[in-house]
């Protein structure tokens, strides 16, 4: 064990150097004007050149070289928002011509794991500059044309988004300086200083008062009735918040950022704030989930605001505004289009003095000014859903084999009562895991996913980040399905590549006659300790530095094994080939103590709601076989699963139906025959 870790450190010390100058920088730092140097690289002349960054909002930078425009310069953690698989900003500088070309693009910050480690500073090179010469005027459908890199195979994810940030922020540079037809929608890009009173001069907040004798005169029925008065029953104001000039005004730039993060693309965020006597949020909606006192209304249209929609606010960061007793934030569905002008109402009600109760409306007509729209044009098509539709066979292969892998899950004791036909169909399936899924598809799902998940969860959930794999992505949705129904098994025993190629390894091994190694219950028990600190360390190292969470969790040999396929420096390999030599004599040897993913898997999966594995009362008293044949040792010796460490092989399950292998069943069958 000691020397398998020295093989591992000497694995990351070796692998430091050739990444240690990567564009890997703070996290939170906001996106960064281009350098003199990288301006004149990317418009291909020699420096010094000028930056200009335009006054009203234009987006960009304007570059000129002796009283000549270049082009423009813009950042694509500016322009479109890119973010990568780790959760954090992905930011590409992307310059453009006055022709309406891509002249270059440069990648300056990200915090991707294959990017990192495993992907070339020469291959990322050689992918962004790839997009130079694209002429932006032929419209959305070119950006599929032939002229554009393919994202790369092994780094789908993380140059996917490279690939759409560039081409949204070269178009959106385009619009903004007049090089081709308008954005179209909401003016998400320009962004002008304001207090309070000019945003509500501008239109751009609305508001409404009820005071105290207007709320007594509508609530006159009340049991408890209200005391007239010149005091505020209630003060609304609200407004849609996606125009940078709204947003990030009333709330910042982070708390903006946070706010429209997770909605789709064409989304809309509505803010609702109130001070009075009155509330329009209630204490209802905790219980229900719906916020009964609001309603958005337009044309036929009637929609009541979610929690799953539900932002809070604690405090505005505009100078000016008055302090709120409640502020929301409501993700409006996409039925409700916010360019078009709709009616926000809030019910203000009290129990009846007879029966029932007595309430009023408040009605507030938004509309969102005419300086944050833009002309109608057509937009690109999301490129989750691109991807999607490319990989239709793809996806095909992958939903066969989950559904291939159910059908034996839930046919379990049919199966595991013929076990021949038990055998052969998990090798094969296993065989089918490691070459279509893995070797093939790169399906291999990675703790770095996880913690990747973590953050997202925390920074702005984003789905269609994580829709730019559907191999992955349909992978984690079956897991975790799985997971509920019968723990981290489903995964880690059927669908893990590598998993699937330790268990053909051990069991080619124990065909040659391979003796295999018993490790004694105590120090199996013990050596748990060591996937379960991995993954905590992982995770938590990730809050401080994403980098160092990425290197520690090169303890994965997957990213060697199935998603570069091997082709790495000889460390890695060495490091794989340990662990698959080691797989040789102890089943399974990386899967029960090293693997970080199961350890993550193992806890949620706490959560398992059935138990299909059965077992017999002299389980561990009058036998112990299933124990000592367990694929990872998972049955301890009273004969009880630990779910935490059981893959669902189901050789337990085998055993205990086979008369020629299970003890209770032969002495059953003698006794059968003595009478």
């Amino acid at each position: 064990m000691r020397r398998l870790f020295a093989l591992f450190a000497i694995c990351l010390c070796l692998a430091l150097p050739a990444h240690a100058a990567g564009p890997l920088v703070d996290e939170d730092a906001p996106p960064r004007a281009p350098s003199i140097d990288e301006a004149a690289a990317l418009f291909g002349v020699a420096p010094p050149v000028q930056l200009r960054r335009d006054e009203g909002g234009v987006p960009g930078w304007s570059v000129q070289q002796a009283g000549v425009t270049l082009g423009y310069v813009g950042s694509t953690w500016e322009l479109a928002g890119s973010v990568g698989y780790s959760g954090r900003p992905l930011d590409v500088l992307v310059a453009v011509t006055p022709k309406a070309t891509i002249a270059g693009a440069l990648l300056v910050r990200h915090n991707e794991p294959v990017l990192t480690l495993g992907i070339s500073d020469a291959d990322i090179a050689a992918y962004v500059s790839g997009f130079a010469g694209h002429d932006l005027a032929l419209g959305v459908d070119a950006q599929r044309g032939t002229d554009l890199p393919d994202v790369i195979s092994r780094a789908t994810v993380s140059t996917g988004v490279i690939r759409d940030g560039i081409l949204r922020s070269a178009r959106t540079l385009a619009i903004a300086r007049g090089l081709i037809a308008g954005g179209g929608g909401m003016d998400r890009i320009r962004y002008e200083p304001a207090d309070w009173p000019a945003l509500l001069a501008m239109g751009a907040i609305g508001e409404t008062r009820v005071s105290m004798d207007d709320a007594a005169r509508a609530l006159a029925g009340a049991k408890v009735p209200l005391t007239p008065g010149q005091g505020d029953f209630l003060q609304l104001w609200a407004g849609v918040i996606d125009p940078p000039t709204v947003g990030q005004n009333l709330l910042g730039q982070q708390g903006f950022t946070k706010a429209v993060g997770s909605l789709p693309p064409g989304g809309a965020v509505l803010i609702v704030m109130t001070r009075g006597v009155g509330s329009h949020r209630g204490t209802d909606w905790k219980g229900t989930g719906v916020f009964d006192r609001l309603a958005v209304v337009q044309d036929a249209i009637r929609w009541q605001p979610t929690a799953e929609r539900f932002q809070m606010v604690k405090k505005l960061a505009i100078p000016g505004a008055p302090e709120m007793k409640e502020i929301s934030l409501f993700a409006l569905p996409p039925e409700i289009d916010a360019t078009r002008p709709f009616m926000l109402e809030l019910i203000s009600s009290r129990e009846a003095a007879s029966a029932g109760v007595v309430s009023f409306t408040t009605a507030l007509p938004l509309t969102v000014p005419a300086a944050f729209l833009a002309p109608p044009t057509a937009e690109p098509e999301p490129l989750w859903r691109q991807i999607w539709q490319s990989k239709t066979p793809q996806i095909a292969i992958v939903a066969l084999m989950l559904t291939v892998l159910t059908l034996i899950l839930f046919a379990q004791e049919w199966i595991t009562r013929r076990p021949r036909l038990w055998r052969t169909g998990r090798l094969t399936f296993l065989a089918s895991t490691f070459l279509v899924l893995g070797m093939g598809l790169n399906g291999q799902l990675s703790v770095v996913q996880v913690v990747a998940f973590v953050h997202s969860l925390l920074t702005g959930f984003r789905w269609e980040t994580f829709l730019i794999e559907p191999v992955i992505f349909i992978l984690w949705g079956f897991t975790a399905l799985g997971m509920l129904f019968w723990g981290r098994g489903v995964y880690c025993g059927w669908l893990c590549p590598f998993g699937a190629l330790q268990e053909l390894t051990n069991a080619a091994a124990q065909k040659l006659g391979v003796k295999q190694i018993a490790v004694p219950q105590a120090l199996h028990e013990r050596l748990w300790v060591i996937k379960y600190t991995l993954f905590v360390g992982i995770l938590a190292l990730s809050f401080y530095s994403m980098h160092d969470a990425i290197l520690l969790a090169e303890a994965e040999p997957f990213k060697t094994a199935i998603s570069l396929r091997f082709v790495r420096a000889w460390p890695f390999l060495l490091f794989v080939a340990a662990l698959l030599f080691a797989g040789l004599f102890i089943e399974r040897f990386y899967c029960r103590y090293l693997c970080p993913l199961g350890a993550g898997l193992a806890i949620p999966a706490k959560l398992k709601i059935f138990d299909w594995l059965k077992r017999r009362p002299q389980c561990g008293r009058e036998c112990r076989m299933c124990e000592t044949k367990c694929t990872v040792g998972a049955i301890d010796a009273i004969g009880r699963i630990n779910a935490n460490e059981c893959v669902l092989c189901l050789r337990c399950q085998v055993i205990m139906n086979d008369g020629s292998q299970c003890p209770v069943l032969k002495r059953r069958a003698r006794a059968e025959g003595a009478t």
